[in-house]
């Protein structure tokens, strides 16, 4: 592409030769005007009737019209010259990321059609797919300017792996991409893609803190079989997404089985999102009892989606899907509505738990939206106890101190979820003013089999004491575990000892025979239901 010194070099070389072009047409003249003794007849004109001085005067007019247009002709040039440097710069902006300096989107696709029609001879190519991992909790804790320094070190990491006559291109947001010749066949991709993955894996320093990031990176050969650059890069990403989901930090190439995989995924979306129009996916209820006691205290609201060919579908098929696809507040608003019909001729000491996701906290109109569904079906907010995850904590502090505080002015009580397992710390059980701490069920499970997890679960039994919070612990599933918990001081209970999550009927059962033990007077339906 032309730059600014170039292009004024062109046209500085156009001036010099239109202004040989003009001295050779004037030389042409002149000599034509000696050899007809022309210059001999107009001299014996001007002295015979006394015309020198007009003479000279109109010499010296037409050269000052000569400079006049000669600096007209300047200046033009030049204006064209600058405006042709801007236009260039302009088109080198269009096609690089500004933070970055590497090709943007736009060049990076046109470069890979150029490579798609006009084949070079020589090896074939492939393009990588690179998607940054635990790039948003660095966003998140130490803000957009820590985050531009990470891209900007991943963007000089890139360039420094690129081999010759490579790419380099950022997508958009933490996705990158390198567009390559397999100089080195499969086996140097494969080896660049995990030198790729090593070398965004080190430290970025940024104001004496070490921010951490990684990256999956997804392949996809340029074959004959993908239609266009944007079937490439789709391949790629196909590719770059199952190593998401293989667990991050990995190398996938695309496989045609992953498209197909897709298409499933694009109709469970599509599906999810009838079904929760149509109210396919209800509220289970699992019991929550007091310990050591075990009298029910309580129910933990848990969706189930009764898909038409599926079956009964557990949330761990679905509910992530609600959350990448934006479903998810319309999901859980459903539940609480359904969950309050439900639980409003149920004993009034009942309380009614129900999960909030993450991304329900960017909305500052939740707590408004819970007290509209309150106010409509009837229900007391002293009952409900919302239950909130720690990656919730993260993502917007005092969002979510506003919010949690909108709530329990209302009277609803609020739980930090799966304790442990995500980001919180004293400061966060401070600030936000918990009612309760639930022991994720990891720690839960194996307090009889492992001191070092006894010692822990016991410590957070005491955490919450020491800050006047009860605790609740999940998944239990034997009897040890539930003595062993109650004997440390953990005040609930909630898991398959007591009771498997249950449809509406089943729950109504347990609740009219108080003095039945919970996962005795649940049914066999209840078990297949789980």
């Amino acid at each position: 592409m032309m730059t600014k010194t170039s292009v004024r070099h062109s046209w500085g070389q156009g001036e010099v030769y239109e202004s040989l072009c003009l001295l050779s047409i004037g030389t042409s003249f002149w000599m034509i005007c000696v050899s007809l003794g022309l210059f001999d007849t107009l001299t014996t004109f001007v002295l015979a009737h006394n015309l020198l001085e007009f003479l000279m005067l109109a010499t010296f007019m037409g050269a000052a019209l000569m400079g006049a247009f000669v600096r007209k002709s300047i200046i033009l040039r030049r204006t064209m010259a600058e405006r042709d440097a801007a236009a260039s710069q302009a088109e080198q902006v269009a096609r690089h990321d500004a933070l970055t300096g590497l090709a943007n989107r736009r060049l990076f696709l046109e470069t890979l059609g150029c490579w798609q029609t006009k084949p070079e001879p020589g090896p074939p190519s492939a393009v990588l797919l690179i998607d940054l991992d635990r790039f948003k909790p660095v966003n998140d804790l130490y803000g957009h300017a820590a985050g531009n320094a990470v891209l900007c070190a991943v963007a000089d990491r890139l360039r420094a792996v690129l081999p010759r006559h490579g790419m380099a291109a950022r997508m958009g947001g933490d996705e990158f991409s390198m567009l390559l010749r397999l100089e080195g066949g499969s086996e140097g991709l494969l080896r660049l893609a995990e030198r790729v993955i090593a070398s965004l894996s080190a430290p970025v320093l940024w104001n004496g803190n070490e921010l951490k990031v990684g990256a999956t990176v997804g392949i996809a050969f340029v074959t004959g079989e993908l239609a266009d650059a944007d079937a490439v890069l789709h391949a790629a990403d196909l590719a770059m997404y199952q190593g998401k989901k293989d667990g991050r930090g990995v190398v996938r190439v695309f496989k045609s089985a992953m498209d197909e995989e897709l298409r499933a995924r694009a109709q469970l979306e599509t599906e999810l999102r009838a079904a929760i129009e149509n109210g396919e996916i209800e509220p289970f209820y699992q019991p929550v009892v007091s310990l050591p006691g075990r009298k029910l205290i309580g129910v933990e609201v848990l969706a189930r989606w009764r898909h038409p060919i599926r079956g009964l579908l557990a949330p761990s098929e679905f509910i992530s899907v609600a959350e990448e696809t934006g479903s998810i507040a319309d999901l859980c608003y459903s539940l609480i509505r359904r969950a309050c019909l439900d639980a409003r001729e149920w004993p009034a000491e009942l309380t009614l738990a129900v999960n909030i996701a993450p991304q329900q906290f960017l909305d500052a109109w939740m707590a408004e939206r819970i007290l509209a569904i309150l106010t409509e079906t009837g229900f007391p907010p002293q009952r409900v106890e919302v239950e909130i995850t720690e990656s919730a904590l993260i993502q917007d502090l005092d969002g979510t101190r506003r919010t949690l505080t909108s709530l329990q002015n209302l009277g609803v009580r609020v739980a930090l979820d799966d304790f442990g397992t995500g980001y919180s710390s004293l400061y966060h059980l401070r600030e936000l003013k918990f009612d309760k701490l639930k022991i994720d069920r990891s720690y839960v499970d194996s307090v009889t089999m492992s001191a070092e997890r006894a010692k822990l679960v016991d410590a957070i039994i005491k955490l919450g004491a020491s800050l006047g919070l009860v605790t609740t612990a999940e998944g239990i599933e034997t009897e040890d575990s539930s003595s062993w918990l109650s004997d440390q001081g953990c005040a609930f209970g909630q898991g398959y000892l007591f009771g498997k999550p249950m449809p509406k009927d089943e729950i109504d059962r347990v609740i009219a025979h108080p003095a039945c033990d919970p996962a005795d007077c649940a049914t066999p339906r209840s078990t297949q239901a789980a």
